[in-house]
């Protein structure tokens, strides 16, 4: 059985010793549970490795991750949040730290696990007429900080002067490759695809201007963490760009990734630092850099 257990009041904590599949581990550390059970607790999005949820009953596992598990339905109804932590709320906002795996909104296949339907749970305990929006969005396996608004007014005025109330954003990766140039930025005119696959054009009368400041902060011959700040914040900005300065963001296989080290993609919103919309006070706020995303840079 796996070793290294640590409990928690609603989780299991485990820590992988040799290689093994995702679901075939979760069976010996469960033994109690039926097959179709512990299938179940995967599926509904309970199980977490290292730094992001994880469903895929072959994903590979590695010696050194940590596996933790939420133990039951009734674990899950009480702690009400997986894959995201409140870092911040008040009558207007709710800011979130969301780990790499969980939808930022609902889609056509997925309507309950998401951020926004876990937060409109929340937020409905305290009065069912209660309701969260949408003010931007992180990609399904991006993480970290993330602002939604409590009601239309706030919502609209955030995105309405989206530009005049973030004072600083900026996101954190691992690429692949070792960056020659400490710092510079990356600038063109944003395209989308028929597939929806993003694209860079240089012509100045298509897409939508883009924007990205770069810093290496450390590196290896196979990888560099980057600091990212956004001058513009347009759609798979970052991974069009980090694809165009010849160093893809590891995992991102959509723009020309070719290897996965850490089993998600390596792309983290680091800091979302902004005026409150009804204050007026400076906000800051921190998603700690991934523990994946340092050791892979060492």
């Amino acid at each position: 059985m796996p070793k290294n257990q640590k409990a928690q009041a609603n989780t299991l904590i485990f820590r992988v010793k040799e290689k093994s599949e995702l679901l075939s581990f979760l069976l010996e550390a469960m033994p109690n549970r039926s097959r179709n059970s512990v299938k179940s607790i995967l599926t509904r999005g309970q199980v977490t490795v290292d730094d992001h949820i994880e469903t895929k009953h072959n994903y590979p596992l590695k010696p050194g991750q940590t596996i933790t598990i939420l133990k039951n339905k009734a674990a899950v109804k009480r702690q009400a949040l997986i894959g995201m932590s409140i870092l911040y709320e008040d009558d207007d906002i709710i800011v979130i730290n969301k780990e790499a795996g969980l939808l930022s909104i609902a889609t056509p296949k997925e309507k309950k696990q998401t951020a926004h339907y876990q937060l409109m749970e929340h937020v409905r305990i305290q009065d069912p007429a209660n309701r969260i929006f949408v003010v931007h969005r992180l990609d399904k396996n991006t993480s970290g900080v993330m602002m939604f608004a409590k009601s239309e007014a706030v919502k609209l005025k955030l995105q309405d002067n989206w530009k005049q109330a973030v004072r600083e954003r900026k996101y954190v990766a691992v690429v692949e490759g070792k960056v020659k140039q400490e710092k510079g930025y990356v600038s063109s005119w944003l395209l989308e695809s028929k597939t929806h696959v993003m694209y860079s054009t240089q012509n100045k009368d298509n897409g939508q201007f883009a924007k990205t400041h770069y810093k290496r902060l450390r590196a290896n011959d196979s990888f560099s963490l980057m600091e990212l700040e956004l001058e513009t914040g347009r759609k798979n900005q970052i991974r069009v760009h980090m694809q165009d300065l010849g160093h893809p963001i590891v995992g991102d296989k959509k723009y020309g990734s070719t290897q996965n080290p850490i089993g998600r993609v390596g792309l983290h919103a680091h800091v979302l630092s902004f005026y409150h919309p009804t204050t007026e006070q400076p906000m800051y706020f921190k998603a700690d850099v991934p523990k994946s995303f340092l050791t892979k840079t060492k």
